[in-house]
């Protein structure tokens, strides 16, 4: 017994931007999280290594705190991106039709069932 029909003569769209993009992102991904690790990783040499003084090492720190929410910021969008693009393509698919579920009141909606079942009553 098969739950899901497909739809009769239904066509399914043709494939669209949402491939492209999918095809994209693992190269996206690759170099949005190279370049803010990158700097995180350069910061405390590029702002004075080891002489550092107080006030540069701190800033160094910001800096790295907020590479890191960077990443994580670029992360979130390229999930997004991607899950988006498979709701995308999952809506593209083939149409399906469910069983029909037959309600009891449907005839007379309001007015309650005779077989002593509770039902609706009228207003």
């Amino acid at each position: 017994m098969t739950w899901m029909k497909r739809l009769p003569g239904f066509q399914r769209a043709p494939a669209g931007m949402e491939w492209e993009v999918l095809r994209r992102l693992p190269w996206i991904a690759l170099v949005g999280t190279a370049l803010p690790a990158l700097a995180m990783l350069a910061a405390p040499w590029l702002l004075g290594g080891a002489g550092a003084v107080a006030a540069d090492a701190k800033f160094a720190s910001t800096l790295q705190i907020l590479l890191l929410s960077v990443l994580v910021l670029h992360w979130t969008a390229v999930f997004t991106v991607a899950l988006l693009c498979v709701i995308v393509w999952i809506a593209k698919g083939p149409a399906f039709v469910a069983d029909a579920y037959e309600l009891p009141d449907a005839d007379r909606p309001g007015v309650p069932r005779g077989d002593g079942a509770p039902g609706w009553r009228k207003r």
